[in-house]
């Protein structure tokens, strides 16, 4: 499944001119996803349509699916019924996620919405809430799957749980799509805002490394910026990142050599398949580069773990091949090229055998 980006607008909260402007960087990134909540919806049916409808209409002329965020209670506040959704087609809309779940039979019943309309269910359940719901013959192609954001620091999922929640959605092909905050943004619906993480391991970290965190997972189809709004410059890491491709951030040592940035700019890195618990071993660069000299420097320290090295003058047949180091060693036949910041080695987990992989210096 193709995987995109997304950013989140909340016009009960906004400007609508702010809105515009933002959702107009985006579109120029290739951002090409909107969650937009309903759930502080206050005003009337008209003037509620108004404010959404332009909003959404503008995203959607810019190539942008929008997703609307409710809550039941909206369907009494605006006198509209689940069993027609035509009000939110009217809006401009793609689809609706449903805050809060039904008994299975109602949610595979909304699927087949003659208006067309996604439902997007919350993920950040463990429980077996999606079979209930499959079980019912649910339309599967308008059936997507959403995490939950958490402003509240601490009260994000730990890893495990949601590789576990994401697990139950995959496993049955469904498009699915998780939150990274911006430390910018100024606001998300509530009235807290430590950031908007679906992780509560990324509510620090840079925002491009949650992202690659993300999609490296393989769980996740749409990552979207939770908190509005992000500056320029996040937009811009986020939309930078490599959707398929495993990113690793790079510190460069001072004495690398020319040889040596052109194999860490190598294109075409991937991790032998026989693999090694000492180093993951990328071996085309040293085929590529078998003719050119690579000098001896930065080689008599012990390696740790997240250096990269590359095999120099002494190595034989191993000159220019590139490792990233997986377990401390010394051995002075190779040079240390550049190191793996300790936030970004939270991806060292998914080299697996043949993983492709590519470096993004940072320095």
């Amino acid at each position: 499944m193709k995987r995109e980006l997304g950013i989140s607008i909340y016009p009960d909260h906004s400007d609508p001119q702010a809105d515009r402007e933002y959702i107009q960087k985006a579109a120029k990134l290739g951002y090409t996803r909107i969650f937009m909540s309903m759930l502080e919806v206050t005003e009337g049916k008209e003037k509620v349509s108004e404010k959404f409808g332009n909003i959404i209409h503008y995203a959607k002329d810019l190539g942008f699916e929008t997703v609307l965020d409710i809550a039941p209670s909206i369907f009494d506040d605006l006198g509209i019924s689940y069993d027609n959704l035509h009000f939110f087609a009217e809006l401009g809309a793609e689809g609706i996620r449903l805050d809060e779940g039904f008994d299975g039979n109602k949610e595979a019943m909304l699927s087949y919405n003659p208006e067309g309309l996604a439902i997007e269910l919350n993920m950040s359940n463990n429980v077996a809430y999606l079979d209930n719901i499959l079980s019912y013959e649910a339309n599967e192609p308008f059936i997507y799957g959403c995490h939950n954001f958490y402003p509240q620091e601490g009260s994000a999922l730990p890893y495990d749980f949601f590789v576990s929640c994401s697990k139950r959605f995959k496993g049955h092909g469904i498009k699915t799509a998780a939150f990274i905050t911006s430390h910018e943004a100024k606001y998300g619906p509530w009235d807290v805002n430590d950031g908007l993480p679906t992780l509560e391991m990324h509510r620090h970290l840079p925002i491009d490394l949650q992202a690659r965190h993300m999609f490296a997972t393989g769980l996740i189809d749409t990552v979207i910026i939770g908190n509005a709004y992000a500056s320029d410059e996040e937009l811009e890491k986020v939309a930078a990142v490599d959707r398929y491709k495993l990113s690793l951030g790079i510190e460069l040592v001072p004495d690398i050599s020319d040889v040596e940035r052109k194999i860490i700019a190598y294109p075409n890195h991937f991790r032998r398949g026989d693999i090694t618990s000492m180093a993951a071993r990328s071996t085309m660069t040293r085929v590529v580069y078998k003719d050119t000299a690579n000098p001896v420097h930065d080689n008599t320290q012990e390696f740790q773990i997240g250096d990269v090295v590359v095999g120099n003058d002494d190595f034989g047949k191993y000159k220019n091949e590139l490792q990233i180091v997986l377990e401390p060693h010394s051995d002075s036949r190779k040079n240390l090229v550049g190191k793996i910041p300790q936030d970004a080695r939270i991806l060292l987990d998914f080299l697996k055998p043949w993983t492709k992989f590519q470096f993004v210096p940072e320095n």
